[in-house]
């Protein structure tokens, strides 16, 4: 089974749809696949919770289906996200000076892919 990890760095939701689709595409076709929300993608988590928005229902399968591994701690303050996130139950991440460590998940066995 191939495992990876997906960092979501970018807060754009054009690109963050990417890291959506790929992640349930993986996750259809086997694949043991981790989603890490971190830098301006931390402020997409409120956004995507609301019924209103158009990756909302993308947001939600993913969500549902646990493939989120956990959002950056520190990012997650810093853009205002953090109480929203913890909100929805998705785990914080700080093993690294507030950030979640790549290292952890290479020696995990993960392929690291950043969006």
């Amino acid at each position: 089974m191939k495992k990876v990890a997906l960092f979501a760095f970018n807060g754009d939701p054009m690109c963050f749809v990417h890291v959506l689709l790929t992640a349930l595409d993986m996750h259809a076709n086997q694949s043991d696949v981790k989603v890490i929300i971190e830098g301006s993608a931390t402020a997409l988590v409120n956004q995507l919770a609301s019924e209103k928005e158009p990756l909302h229902k993308l947001y939600v399968d993913v969500k549902e289906k646990g493939l989120i591994d956990c959002a950056c701690k520190a990012c997650s303050a810093k853009t205002g996200a953090l109480a929203g996130i913890e909100a929805q139950r998705i785990p914080l991440c700080d093993e690294m000076k507030g950030h979640p460590s790549m290292l952890r998940y290479m020696n995990d066995g993960y392929e690291i892919i950043t969006f």
